[in-house]
């Protein structure tokens, strides 16, 4: 038996291209397969039966999944999501460019999604800000490891760069260091401040503390 994989479903090693769990919700769910084909494949200037046929696609709770799996598995025939052959052509044709951040969140879920090209260079990068491993990124991308490592470096250079051009460098001045700097500056400005007061040099704690900053 195959399995298949949903988006609702834990991570399979199958793609979301292969997932029909959608069709028992369906309005077309239960009909026979001739009044199927006849409803949803009519003649290309049957008008009155391609408006039938986009009648109860738009009463379809499904009808989203209906078109992708059309577009993922290039179903050029027919009409699948309430879109005829020549409505759905452009998306033919940008699919390598679409950019489902539906999906994005779906795979981050746990579900396994046909990503798109673009939509995994999303993924890759979202992983390396939400802190992943090359390891991690290998298995769930069924990449190898060596890749999954470069593709976090090209994406670790992407934010490095955005925050460049943003002027937003604050994270490497605190690694570096550079809160030392105003520590050794504030003694500076605090000594003349206590050339005022008198108390302050005669008190034993003040001894106590620069011996605890020699140690």
């Amino acid at each position: 038996m195959r399995h298949i994989t949903t988006h609702t479903s834990p991570a399979t090693g199958l793609r979301g291209i292969g997932d029909t769990s959608w069709h028992t919700r369906g309005v077309c769910h239960g009909m026979d397969p001739e009044d199927a084909d006849a409803t949803f494949f009519p003649l290309p200037r049957d008008y009155e039966a391609i408006v039938e046929a986009k009648e109860l696609c738009g009463l379809c709770p499904v009808r989203r999944d209906c078109l992708n799996y059309a577009l993922e598995n290039t179903l050029k025939e027919g009409i699948w999501g309430g879109l005829t052959e020549a409505e759905r052509r452009p998306w033919h044709n940008g699919l390598p460019q679409r950019l489902d951040y539906g999906r994005v969140i779906a795979f981050f879920n746990g579900r396994d999604v046909h990503l798109t090209e673009i939509e995994r260079h999303v993924v890759i990068d979202h992983a390396y800000v939400r802190g992943w491993r090359p390891d991690r990124l290998a298995a769930t991308l069924q990449i190898s490891h060596k890749h999954a490592r470069d593709l976090l470096r090209q994406a670790a250079n992407k934010v490095f760069d955005r925050d460049r051009t943003f002027g937003v460098p604050r994270r490497k001045n605190k690694k570096k260091g550079t809160q030392t700097a105003p520590t050794t500056s504030r003694p500076a400005s605090v000594k003349p401040g206590m050339k005022q007061p008198a108390r302050q040099p005669a008190k034993p704690t003040s001894v106590h503390a620069s011996h605890r900053k020699a140690a």
